[in-house]
């Protein structure tokens, strides 16, 4: 017999007498209560919640850039909450349970680490990598991009994908070669004479840049964030140059534009 919500409610309102497991079923709890009672937390379904969680994930990311520890446990707190719903939302449809959530995952990782738990011997990562998606193929799955989330932006996608093509050997040799690759698809860029063809070559410039992100060992997402999150300082720091002069941005020339923005460089490295 499930509970009821009153004895769900008195659970949540006492933590002082949880344990660490007691605490994870508080949330469990909490997420059932606002189910029963909640109009909004009812009505929600895995699709109306896949964005908010996206965000969510997203927000978390943010908290680990800025650096701020307090921030960082709240947005994993949110986090974990929107994981918590999903699973509740499985039970609710008797699909499966945290206990299998749990499992599997114990199941899935003990299995791709052979080198670990097993008596595979592996010499580096690379081979680590190249047991991990031979193993992921033996669990079922199709072809081997199978598993690539189609929600991910689109920079991660392709990052995610040539980690996977080259882990099976299909690569390049040497990160000179992608940086000879990238200057032909510049050459095709400048030559493409319609629409379509400059966005198909800018398509293949964007590929080939990610390609070449591998070989020097930097995340495109996490760099693109970083040089965005860069600029965005650097002009806040010239708009507040050009509101305190008074002057609105329409009077200035690019000549005065690139001077604020040299002095905002050096005033945020």
């Amino acid at each position: 017999m499930s509970q009821s919500t009153e004895s769900l409610k008195a659970a949540i309102l006492n933590p002082k007498t949880h344990e660490l497991p007691d605490r994870f079923m508080r949330v469990i709890s909490l997420v059932k209560v606002l189910r029963r009672e909640c109009p909004w937390d009812r009505k929600q379904t895995r699709e109306s919640l896949g964005h908010l969680l996206l965000e969510e994930a997203y927000e978390l990311i943010h908290a680990i850039d800025e650096g701020n520890e307090q921030e960082l446990k709240k947005e994993l707190g949110d986090l974990f909450l929107h994981i918590c719903f999903q699973v509740v939302l499985a039970e609710e449809a008797n699909s499966f349970t945290f206990e299998g959530v749990f499992n599997a995952l114990c199941e899935k990782l003990i299995n791709r680490h052979p080198h670990v738990f097993g008596k595979t011997v592996v010499e580096n990562e690379t081979e680590v990598l190249k047991n991990w998606e031979t193993l992921k193929m033996k669990e079922g799955r199709e072809n081997l991009l199978d598993g690539v989330p189609k929600a991910m932006s689109e920079l991660l996608r392709a990052y995610r994908v040539q980690k996977k093509v080259a882990g099976v050997g299909f690569d390049w040799k040497s990160g000179d070669e992608v940086l000879e690759k990238l200057a032909e698809e510049i050459g095709e860029l400048k030559a493409a004479a319609t629409p379509e063809e400059r966005e198909d070559e800018f398509g293949d410039l964007l590929f080939t840049i990610v390609n070449y992100s591998r070989f020097i060992g930097v995340n495109p997402e996490d760099s693109l964030r970083k040089a965005t999150g860069k600029f965005m300082a650097r002009f806040a720091t010239m708009e507040r140059e050009v509101q305190a002069s008074g002057r609105p941005w329409q009077e200035y020339d690019m000549e005065e534009l690139d001077l604020l923005w040299n002095k905002a460089k050096n005033a945020n490295r």
